[in-house]
């Protein structure tokens, strides 16, 4: 299972759901089964790292961050990946104009598997990383149910 978590910018929501995700597929045993791997809707922040308060709410939980840098979602990707998370409708709709069509049905929110789907609130906005990193870990927790 290769899933894509995505924003706008691939330097908060995203990346923060890579490393949650990875943590609990490495802590569930199921690094061989699931790969994970994040990427932006724009090309805003291309080659920067993950924004700090992404990488200090994931210290905070002791969540290693990796060497990420940001990319731009690609056409490609969608025959790379089983699933592709966006953490918002914008990016949803963001996601689906840069990949033309989802034929399969590999497009969903974070949130979409929750007791209460809700967009994913952007901390680059609101600067509160504590609760999307609150709302990253529900949908990560659940988004990991529905695939293991």
């Amino acid at each position: 299972m290769r899933i894509l978590m995505i924003c706008l910018g691939n330097i908060c929501r995203s990346p923060m759901a890579e490393y949650v995700l990875r943590h609990l597929v490495r802590e569930a045993g199921l690094e061989r089964e699931i790969v994970v791997d994040s990427a932006a809707t724009s090309r805003y922040q291309i080659g920067c790292t993950p924004h700090h308060g992404t990488r200090r709410v994931l210290a905070e939980h002791g969540i290693p961050c990796g060497k990420h840098r940001a990319r731009q979602l690609t056409r490609r990707d969608y025959d790379c990946y089983d699933l592709i998370i966006g953490m918002d409708e914008e990016n949803r709709w963001d996601i689906l104009n840069i990949l033309g069509d989802d034929p399969a049905g590999k497009v969903h929110s974070l949130l979409d598997w929750s007791a209460r789907p809700r967009p994913i609130a952007d901390p680059w906005y609101t600067g509160d990383f504590e609760t999307t990193y609150a709302d990253v870990l529900e949908g990560c927790e659940t988004l990991l149910r529905h695939v293991s």
